[in-house]
């Protein structure tokens, strides 16, 4: 599993080699950061489930993620306190306000779920790739088990949600749609400016 690659996630663009140097010089950010991700999606997990409880096989599969996604941002909050650190405040998250840009509005329920599940699935496997290299490339031991274990978390999380788009659209469909979501995602990525105090 550490030998994970980015085309097994699909993304097109890997991450600048600059921001790991960068965020292994940011660590308090980058873990404050990472704690409201890991909030972020228990919280887009419930939001789902909230919004198609008639959807049974969603309800199945997210209901553990919500459960994992929390266990992860304890963890975070965790190694926070273990070196001294506080939480801090949430900062704006550019790279998933401009995603929200590629999602298609209108159409059925089904494909405005759809949407969401890909999105969601796009954030997982860009996550994934960046807890790699966290473990990977920063010097403290510690933090290189963790995001391992992350890592591969990550990893599953992002195929349930591609499983579960193709349980409610055409396969077909939601492949194309998938590529569609990597091929601009790696146009805002090529646009972001590179940043050790953000995980995204």
């Amino acid at each position: 599993m550490t030998e994970l690659k980015n085309h097994l996630l699909g993304l097109q663009l890997p991450t600048d080699p600059r921001w790991v140097n960068i965020a292994q010089m940011n660590i308090e950010d980058i873990l404050v950061d990472h704690a409201y991700c890991e909030q972020k999606a228990a919280s887009s997990c419930i939001s789902l489930i909230v919004q198609y409880p008639d959807k049974s096989e969603l309800v199945d599969m997210l209901t553990p993620v919500v459960a994992e996604e929390w266990n992860h941002f304890e963890r975070v909050i965790e190694q926070l306190n273990k070196r001294g650190m506080a939480l801090g405040k949430m900062r704006k998250d550019e790279y998933v306000a401009a995603l929200n840009g590629i999602l298609k509005k209108g159409g059925s329920r089904e494909q405005q779920l759809v949407e969401k599940l890909l999105m969601n699935a796009l954030i997982e496997a860009r996550s994934c790739e960046r807890f790699k290299l966290l473990h990977q490339n920063i010097d403290d031991q510690e933090l290189q088990k963790f995001y391992y274990e992350l890592m591969v978390s990550e990893a599953g999380h992002y195929k349930n949600f591609i499983a579960l788009a193709k349980q409610y659209m055409p396969e077909d469909y939601v492949m194309t749609r998938w590529k569609e979501f990597l091929i601009e995602e790696a146009k805002i990525l090529e646009n972001l400016e590179v940043r050790g105090d953000r995980m995204h």
